[in-house]
């Protein structure tokens, strides 16, 4: 039975030096992590992986490869003889699915890492372009091409068309376990997303004020969660009940800090968590100066009440950029859902911009809530959520993911 193939391009991880073997059989291992129970093959040899399954096994092939983190492309391509005459057929095949699509002009990128082969890279590219050129099919145009096919002669030789991007940065797994503070806005999942593309495992902390945060508040951060999940290979999440935190905070705090005792109190439950979970790092959504507990001075006053680092993986970008990275990955269409969470609660109108340590230690230390902070940590509610938990779910309006 003919096979599907795939090529898959490896990014960053082969910059890697003694360590490339782990890398190399972490990505592997992820691969066929998502297509466990599949009839597919997954094999990587220098610089290159190939996924080869039947037909019935494409949809989950393509879907593991569009959620794979750690590779920069991919294509269906055609495995050919290693001749020229195989390699021209192929190629004009591809030319003229590309002219059926609405191309206009074409382009071979040609590569030889199989020097036994008799043809260099550009003879190959040449030969190549004249078949399609002869046959009438597309003219070349190697400046602005609308269709690129390229040619790999490797231990096999690939042919393809177009290419997809995949997401880059290193195999989830390789960077350690944080722990994400998750609301249900546009910033939080970004955030998460960004640090699993640096190779973090991710739980998720999420605090749910009933009744003043509705159900559907909560429903919503656990499809952004089953949203990280399918590019996570699978997270946890944490619900911590924190209405009683948060009454208090509104009783007895000055109005103008009660957002800085929030988060404050966010940070001391993430403190137990990360013990509890085995995560080594607090990962947020902040941006500088995006709200009001977002300025230096009262992240710095924040930092201080981490026991574990805290990274904040947008802290350099702009609203515009955090939503086309959340239009990217499908979450973006979830957070603009009209449910609110917690953090919008008795939200002060004129918060305190810029905390002094000293000031902030007094108003914390008066409210004496810690008691309320460990009952709120006794009482959550975990659940698990593996990487297919969103599968083929379509999400509001405003972005639609293909998990």
């Amino acid at each position: 039975m003919e096979q599907a193939v795939y090529l898959v391009k490896i990014g960053e991880l082969t910059l890697k030096g003694g360590n490339l073997k782990d890398f190399e059989q972490r990505l592997v291992q992820n691969a066929q992590a998502y297509l466990d129970g599949q009839r597919a093959k997954v094999v990587l040899r220098a610089g290159r992986m190939t996924v080869e399954g039947p037909e019935e096994s494409v949809p989950a092939i393509e879907y593991a490869l569009s959620h794979l983190i750690g590779i920069t492309g991919w294509s269906r391509a055609t495995v050919v003889p290693k001749t020229i005459e195989a390699i021209q057929e192929a190629v004009i095949v591809e030319a003229q699915k590309a002219r059926d699509s609405g191309a206009r002009s074409f382009k071979i990128n040609a590569r030889r890492s199989d020097k036994s082969f008799p043809l260099n890279s550009f003879e190959i590219a040449s030969l190549a372009g004249e078949a399609v050129y002869e046959r009438g099919i597309l003219p070349v145009d190697v400046h602005k091409p609308d269709a690129k096919i390229s040619v790999e002669v490797r231990e096999r030789c690939f042919v393809y068309g177009p290419e997809r991007k995949g997401h880059r940065g290193l195999p989830c797994g390789t960077g350690g376990k944080g722990l994400l503070l998750l609301s249900g806005g546009i910033d939080s999942p970004v955030a998460g997303y960004r640090m699993i593309r640096r190779g973090m495992k991710i739980d998720c902390l999420y605090f749910h004020s009933h009744p003043y945060t509705s159900p559907e508040a909560q429903e919503k951060v656990e499809n952004l969660a089953k949203i990280l999940a399918s590019f996570g290979l699978g997270t946890h999440i944490n619900i911590v009940p924190f209405t009683k935190v948060q009454q208090r905070i509104r009783d007895a705090a000055p109005a103008d800090y009660a957002t800085l005792m929030l988060r404050i109190c966010m940070m001391k439950v993430a403190n137990r968590m990360c013990e509890l979970t085995g995560a080594k790092t607090i990962i947020t959504g902040e941006s500088l100066g995006q709200v009001a507990s977002q300025t230096v001075e009262n992240m710095s006053v924040t930092n201080s009440y981490a026991a574990f680092p805290v990274m904040r993986p947008l802290v350099g970008m702009d609203k515009e950029e955090i939503i086309e990275t959340a239009t990217k990955i499908g979450s973006y269409g979830i957070s603009i859902l009209p449910y609110e969470d917690c953090c919008v609660l008795f939200s002060p109108k004129h918060p305190v911009l810029r905390a002094e340590q000293a000031a902030t230690a007094a108003i914390y230390e008066a409210l004496e809530i810690q008691p309320l902070l460990d009952e709120a940590i006794a009482a959550r509610e975990h659940k698990r959520f593996s990487w297919n938990a969103a599968q083929g779910a379509v999400v509001g309006e405003g972005g639609a993911t293909e998990v």
